[in-house]
């Protein structure tokens, strides 16, 4: 049986763990939404009135390397929860919840190894890779809504998340749309 000492330290530690497991699932949403509009805007060109193409680009890419750590500091404090650590199959094979979470950090890990590989690899595998991303960041949002659901922090993700997500899901539909229609619309549009 564990001493009184050791069970206070415990409870104690749990607080802590979770409010950073909160903390950097926050920042790793946020960052995500923002990494999906400015790879948008750099692939379409629609912020190099303001910015240079390179710029943009590695802007892109320390966002979405951020995002990704966040994530994983996420991931690992349900590891070091003292009152009982999440097992480690658990965050290979876990619930719905859970399992959205951990595919759309596998996702986006995938994602930023092919970046790395991009000189070696054609650049149509690779962005065929890249877009992935798509679904990374559904799957991301919906772990987030569920786990805000699931800790009464609704009220949080309906003021910050969807302000978020409202302009990624907004840059993410026009970039799929044709540049016929966008010309319709009066979007500008780069040839690329």
């Amino acid at each position: 049986m564990a001493a009184p000492a050791d069970l206070l330290a415990q409870a104690a530690g749990e607080p802590g763990v979770r409010a950073v497991a909160a903390v950097s699932a926050r920042f790793a949403y946020g960052l995500m939404c923002l990494t999906l509009c400015l790879g948008v805007m750099t692939y379409t060109g629609w912020g190099r009135h303001a910015v240079s193409r390179k710029a943009m680009r590695r802007a892109h890419l320390s966002l979405a390397t951020l995002t990704i750590v966040f994530a994983v500091v996420h991931a690992v404090c349900f590891r070091l929860l003292p009152s009982g650590p999440m097992p480690f199959d658990y965050l290979l094979v876990p619930n719905v919840r859970h399992g959205l979470g951990v595919v759309s950090l596998y996702l986006m890990v995938a994602i930023a190894l092919s970046a790395c590989l991009r000189g070696w690899t054609a650049y149509r595998r690779w962005a065929w890779l890249h877009r992935t991303a798509y679904l990374a960041i559904p799957l991301g949002a919906l772990h987030s809504l569920l786990g805000a659901l699931a800790n009464g922090h609704l009220s949080v993700l309906w003021l910050g998340g969807i302000t978020l997500l409202v302009p990624a899901v907004t840059l993410t539909v026009l970039r799929a749309l044709p540049a016929h229609t966008l010309e319709r619309l009066g979007v500008e549009t780069e040839k690329v």
